[in-house]
């Protein structure tokens, strides 16, 4: 049905990221710049869901360099995520391993940090899976280019040569992103989402990945697989 299958990673392929931790990391950044006692509600801005306006206006209250701080916080986050995945705090779902089993070419776009992508997913032997993967370089610019927007998703889709595509994830900046890339979109009930609301309509609600396999189509069997 599809010619491609592309993932959100964070609440979808593997568990999100406490956000204590996160909170801890843009802290970190803080402190690394010189700012020893930041505002706790200025942290949490640029923790998680920072937009650009919000995070110059932050920089420029500390006399900070907005760009070389943005560096130092997505390499702090991204360091953090990382050993979060190494103590076990951050770990692949059960159902991963059905995405082995859909007749279709698998991407992920997370609006996460590249680094963060790349080695959550080769953590645990998962980068083998999927022909493309992206995140956010980065840079202040990547803010405006995560989801909703389109931006990250039609690269994948470009890369994979994909005519017929859907977009799984767990928000609801998920379900418009794949609206916005002009594409079909499965909206994960996870726990972390069993009684959200969406002010949207995905195309499927699935109760987990196992859900993808009837309607993307099972892959053929290999036969060393089932030997």
């Amino acid at each position: 049905m599809y010619d491609a299958v592309v993932f959100d990673k964070d609440g979808v392929l593997i568990g999100r990221t406490s956000f204590d931790t996160l909170r801890e990391a843009a802290w970190d950044a803080f402190v690394s710049l010189g700012v020893e006692d930041p505002d706790l509600a200025h942290v949490d801005d640029v923790a998680v869901g920072v937009d650009p306006a919000t995070l110059t206006d932050i920089c420029e209250r500390y006399g900070m360099d907005p760009t070389e701080f943005w560096r130092i916080r997505d390499e702090t986050a991204s360091a953090a995520q990382l050993d979060a995945a190494r103590k076990g705090q951050k770990t692949p779902y059960d159902d991963v391993d059905a995405i082995r089993h859909l007749d279709a070419s698998l991407g992920v776009v997370s609006s996460n940090q590249q680094a963060t992508v790349d080695a959550v997913l080769d953590h645990f032997d998962l980068a083998g899976q999927f022909e493309v993967a992206y995140g956010r370089e980065p840079s202040i610019a990547s803010l405006s280019r995560k989801k909703p927007s389109p931006y990250y998703i039609e690269r994948a889709l470009e890369d994979l040569d994909a005519e017929t595509a859907i977009f799984v994830g767990d928000n609801e900046s998920d379900v418009r992103a794949a609206d916005n890339a002009g594409i079909d979109s499965a909206f994960v009930r996870r726990p972390h989402r069993r009684s959200a609301d969406l002010s949207c309509q995905p195309t499927y609600e699935i109760a987990d990945l196992h859900d993808l396999v009837s309607i993307c189509g099972r892959a053929p069997v290999d036969p060393e697989e089932s030997a």
